[in-house]
């Protein structure tokens, strides 16, 4: 079934139409979906924040942000702002230049993994084929950046921050590896499209949670860690750290960081819902239903409603995990580093090798349910 709309070639058609050289409306597409995307994540910020500060308002029994704009929505753009006018302090002897390019290598890969993020089955920036790995490949830059903030700040508080932080990504970033390793495995393909339409068709039965229950652990898990996310954020334990490797960084230097790990946490909520949860796809499959009906499958409306549903279906998976994280933030206690790093090493590695060999055990036996 073609389902969606092919962005690229809807955009060079229509300027075509206007008498616009093929060469050039295709040039004029170029800039477009960097733009799109940090419309997208600048929304997600906006969303993810707002959502943090109710969900962990009620949590504790508090009321939470609701003077700025209609039930404190605009809390976050005012923050934002507070940000972007405090003055920018470096601290004396700190390496000014590797200071000011920590947070940006935090933020930029992050922001660029969204371009391999489909919302339909034509609904992607860019289907390059190895989709998969290059947010593997983007999310190691990350801690580069990390341990260079913690490193140039001269401040040993900053610099066990940074430390903590490259060791916390190298013990999980290999389970997680080894986790969708299994996806791909089943799905053939590197590519974050052919990964969900390998779990269309059959509704809700056909996603990936269901025959690799212990890899969507072992995911979201490191996937929690990845993010720092409580109770997995040693590299900013404040009790211990002050605030890690941030701890000199004023500012929207300072900003950055937060906009990174929120950015983050909904790119993996996305990654996650593609990966496992069948991405753009509903519970109940809309090609069957159409079958049901006698509705052709190449009727124009019928693609336009599959494109809008499709949308909502992975912007709601996406924010059930976001939600479900924040929860866990506001209602699980932090671990120790000595138990995060036995927990990656001595736990959800070996775990997710054995799920690698016995997915690769079960194509061979079953490949019609495995992906042979």
């Amino acid at each position: 079934m073609s389902q969606g709309i092919d962005l690229q070639r809807s955009f060079v058609e229509l300027l075509t139409q206007f008498g616009v050289p093929a060469g050039v409306a295709k040039a004029m597409w170029l800039p477009l979906p960097m733009t799109l995307i940090l419309i997208a994540a600048t929304v997600s910020i906006f969303v993810t924040v707002w959502l943090e500060r109710k969900i962990s308002a009620a949590a504790q029994q508090r009321i939470g942000p609701e003077f700025a704009g209609p039930l404190g929505t605009l809390q976050a753009a005012a923050d934002g702002i507070k940000l972007l006018f405090k003055e920018d302090i470096v601290p004396a002897k700190a390496d000014t230049i590797l200071f000011t390019l920590g947070p940006a290598l935090v933020v930029i890969p992050v922001f660029l993994s969204y371009l391999i993020v489909p919302f339909g089955q034509n609904m992607v920036i860019t289907d390059i084929g190895v989709g998969i790995f290059l947010w593997i490949a983007l999310s190691s830059i990350t801690p580069i950046g990390l341990l260079m903030s913690g490193y140039s700040s001269n401040n040993k508080y900053s610099l066990l921050g940074g430390l903590r932080a490259a060791a916390q990504s190298i013990s999980y970033e290999i389970p997680l590896a080894l986790a969708v390793l299994a996806i791909v495995l089943m799905s053939n393909s590197l590519s974050t499209i052919d990964i969900v339409e390998q779990q269309s068709g059959y509704g809700i039965l056909g996603w990936n949670v269901w025959r690799q229950p212990v890899g969507f652990l072992i995911f979201w898990i490191a996937a929690l860690a990845e993010c720092e996310r409580l109770p997995f954020d040693l590299p900013e334990a404040e009790e211990e750290l002050v605030a890690g490797y941030q701890t000199e960084y004023t500012g929207m230097k300072f900003g950055l960081f937060y906009v990174g790990s929120y950015v983050n946490l909904v790119l993996s909520a996305l990654i996650f819902s593609v990966l496992y949860l069948g991405g753009w796809e509903s519970p109940v499959s809309v090609g069957l239903l159409s079958s049901l009906f006698g509705v052709s499958e190449t009727t124009p409306w019928l693609q336009v409603i599959t494109a809008a549903i499709g949308i909502v279906m992975t912007v709601v998976k996406a924010y059930l995990l976001v939600f479900l994280a924040v929860l866990l933030r506001w209602t699980v206690p932090r671990v120790r580093i000595d138990q995060l790093l036995d927990l990656g090493w001595k736990f959800l590695l070996p775990v997710a090798l054995v799920n690698l060999l016995l997915t690769a055990a079960l194509k061979i036996t079953f490949p019609v349910a495995f992906g042979g």
